[in-house]
C-alpha cells in the first residue's frame, strides 16, 4: 500500500511539473507541419523546407531560432507582447491581424552576423562559418522543466582539418535568459567567436561581462516597429580578444573544445523590461550572479 502511494505521489509530482513548463520546442517539415524531433540533410542546407527555417525553442518571454543554412547557428530571436507560449500557434511568423491581437513577432533582424549568442569560428585571422557540411542534424526536445535545440555540423573545413561541432541552446522554466553552449567534436581545441550584433541608432551598453543593445532594427516582417533589447552575458577570461566590426561586436575565445554563455531580449511593450533602464538594471544584477 505505502509502495502505491508513493508511486501515486510521484506521478501527481511529475504531472504538476510538465504542467509548470513554460518552455517549449518547433520543429517541422513545411511540406506536412508535421512536428518531429530530428531532422538530418548531407546539403546541410533545408532553409526553405524546415518551418521557421530551422529549429526554435520559446520560453515565457521571447524564442530562439537557429537557422539550417549556410549562415548555421547564427540565432535569431523571436520577442513577445505578454507572457505565455505562442510558438506552436504562431509558428515564427503571426499574422498581422495576431500581432495586433497580443502575439509577438520576429522583430530582431540577424542578417548575416552571429545574431544574438550565435555561434562560428575563428582560424587566427578570420571568421569561419559552420559549413560546407557533411551532415548537419538538427534536434529538439521538451522535458518536464526546460526545452532544448541542438544542431550537429559535421566536417567543417578548419586549419586543414575538419571538424565537428555541437550547438545547443536551452530555455528554462522561469530564466528569461536562455544558456548557450557549443561543443568541439574533435581531437585538439579550436577558437570560437561569438557574439551580438546592433544596428544604426540603437543605443549600446557595455562592461567586462555583458553587452547590450536597444533600439529599432531594419523592418522585416513584423507589422510595426518596436524598440527591441538584447543582451549577452559573457565569462571575459574566457575571450581575450572583442572586435567591433561596425555591425557586430565579436569575441574571439581561447582555444578551447567548450563555451557557454548566457542571452536574453526583451521589447518595449513588456510591462516589465520595456524601458532600456529598467533592461540593464535586470542585465547587470544577472551578472553580478552569475
Amino acid at each position: 500500500m505505502k509502495t502505491t502511494l508513493f508511486f501515486f505521489f510521484i506521478s501527481l509530482l511529475s504531472l504538476a511539473l510538465e504542467a509548470q513548463n513554460k518552455t517549449d520546442a518547433s520543429l517541422f517539415l513545411r511540406i506536412d507541419s508535421l512536428y518531429v524531433d530530428k531532422i538530418q540533410d548531407a546539403s546541410g542546407d533545408l532553409y526553405k523546407k524546415i518551418g521557421h527555417h530551422g529549429p526554435a525553442i520559446e520560453n515565457e518571454w521571447m524564442a530562439l531560432r537557429l537557422y539550417f543554412n549556410n549562415k548555421a547557428c547564427a540565432i535569431d530571436v523571436y520577442n513577445k507582447q505578454q507572457p505565455g507560449l505562442e510558438l506552436k500557434e504562431a509558428k515564427w511568423y503571426p499574422s498581422e491581424q495576431e500581432q495586433r491581437n497580443g502575439y509577438g513577432a520576429d522583430y530582431y533582424k540577424a542578417g548575416s552576423s552571429v545574431g544574438l549568442g550565435g555561434i562560428r569560428l575563428w582560424d587566427g585571422e578570420k571568421i569561419i562559418p559552420l559549413a560546407p557540411v557533411s551532415m548537419r542534424t538538427v534536434k529538439v526536445r521538451k522535458e518536464k522543466c526546460y526545452s532544448q535545440m541542438e544542431m550537429l555540423s559535421e566536417d567543417i573545413p578548419y586549419k586543414g582539418n575538419k571538424v565537428d561541432i555541437l550547438v545547443r541552446v536551452t530555455s528554462y522554466t522561469g530564466i528569461r535568459e536562455m544558456k548557450v553552449e557549443a561543443f568541439a567534436l574533435c581531437n585538439g581545441p579550436i577558437q570560437f567567436v561569438t557574439g551580438i550584433n546592433y544596428h544604426k541608432g540603437q543605443k549600446i551598453k557595455q562592461s567586462d561581462h555583458y553587452i547590450i543593445s536597444w533600439g529599432y532594427h531594419p523592418e522585416d516582417v513584423a507589422a510595426e516597429k518596436i524598440k527591441v533589447g538584447a543582451a549577452i552575458h559573457i565569462d571575459p577570461s574566457t575571450y581575450p580578444e572583442k572586435i567591433d566590426d561596425g555591425t557586430q561586436f565579436i569575441f574571439i575565445s581561447k582555444p578551447t573544445k567548450y563555451l557557454s554563455h548566457w542571452v536574453t531580449s526583451t521589447i518595449e511593450k513588456d510591462k516589465t523590461m520595456g524601458h532600456l533602464k529598467a533592461f540593464e538594471a535586470y542585465v547587470k544584477q544577472i551578472a553580478q550572479n552569475k
